[in-house]
């Protein structure tokens, strides 16, 4: 089997986020030889976490022009990763760090790359891998001759790595002196202002019903803040929309934390949680595709035939999505 290359990069607090513990795994479990390449401020910290995963050998890029994310270091740093373990395939998960930095690198490598993989294997001893297209509606299996061959996983491919210990870790010198970039620092919302939330257990999906007059005749836009609001609080779900509940706002009426940021469908996206509910949408299929790797769907809908009914729901609530939440709130 060919050799493999794993590079992953820290996070804020120099760990190795949940997709590239799990990308891992996956690299694991499908390819031979197999060399970590770790990119960040730090890394020692990132390389014991994984430390009994049993690379050959554990490379670094280390210092801090390599520990926020930014193109002209991390091209630098994947490329003289590549070069010193000369592999024939590069396996890294799918982050936004690597989506920007990735292609650039397999270019400068004479490589060529495959993003947004959902799943990997092998046929016959040749290395396969499937990804979406078309919207997410076809699924393609595709493999290349080219190598060396870049790989960028999705999350939620294996579960994530385990096994910590105490790793040596080889550096990698990469020269930062003609960076024209300066990273002064992140600006994110407060954290009780964020509603995408990529790793939670649960997926939230508001639709328009909540927007439409209820059975007393009037539009209640003020409870339904505080009802889906309530519910993200105390669960810390993620929240996502349907795409015509986002472009309400063109009519003045939308719930005031709510944009196409959130959209999930056709032409949103497609999140990764274990679980999720749908409430007031009808799901229909331009909708429902968003929720192709949901583990499990529940949903609340007054309407008995809707698209949700159809086999597309594990588990589907005839009722009032306002009262079922906020009994479940009251719950919580």
């Amino acid at each position: 089997m060919e050799k493999v290359l794993f590079i992953a990069h820290t996070d804020a607090d120099g760990n190795l986020p949940k997709a590239a513990l799990e990308t891992l795994t996956a690299a694991k479990a499908t390819c031979g030889d197999l060399t970590v390449g770790l990119i960040g401020a730090d890394v020692q910290a990132a390389a014991d976490s994984i430390a009994e995963c049993g690379a050959e050998a554990i490379l670094g890029v280390s210092g801090d022009a390599f520990g926020a994310s930014r193109y002209s270091t991390d091209a630098a740093a994947i490329e003289a990763l590549v070069k010193q373990a000369a592999p024939e395939v590069v396996i890294a998960p799918n982050t936004a760090r690597f989506a920007r930095s990735m292609p650039g690198a397999a270019f400068r490598c004479g490589g060529k790359i495959d993003t947004h993989i959902t799943g990997m294997f092998r046929e016959g001893g040749k290395l396969e891998v499937q990804r979406w297209y078309y919207r997410q509606r076809m699924s393609a299996t595709l493999s290349r001759e080219a190598r060396p061959w870049f790989l960028l996983l999705e999350g939620g491919l294996a579960e994530a790595f385990s096994g910590a210990g105490s790793a040596i870790v080889q550096t990698v010198d990469v020269a930062v002196d003609n960076v024209r970039t300066e990273v002064v620092g992140v600006q994110a919302p407060d954290s009780d202002a964020q509603t995408i939330r990529p790793e939670a257990e649960v997926l939230f999906v508001a639709g328009a019903g909540w927007m439409k007059k209820q059975a007393d005749g009037e539009v209640k836009i003020k409870d339904a803040e505080e009802i889906i609001l309530g519910f993200l609080d105390k669960t810390q779900a993620s929240l996502g929309s349907t795409k015509s509940l986002v472009d309400q706002e063109a009519e003045g009426d939308v719930l005031n934390f709510m944009s196409h940021m959130n959209q999930v469908g056709q032409t949103g996206s497609t999140p990764r949680h274990n679980k999720g509910l749908a409430t007031c949408c009808h799901g229909e299929e331009p909708h429902t595709v968003g929720w192709r790797f949901i583990n499990e769907r529940r949903a609340i809908s007054l309407d008995a035939n809707c698209g949700w009914a159809q086999g597309k729901a594990d588990v589907l609530y005839i009722a009032d999505a306002f009262e079922v939440m906020k009994k479940v709130n009251e719950l919580l």
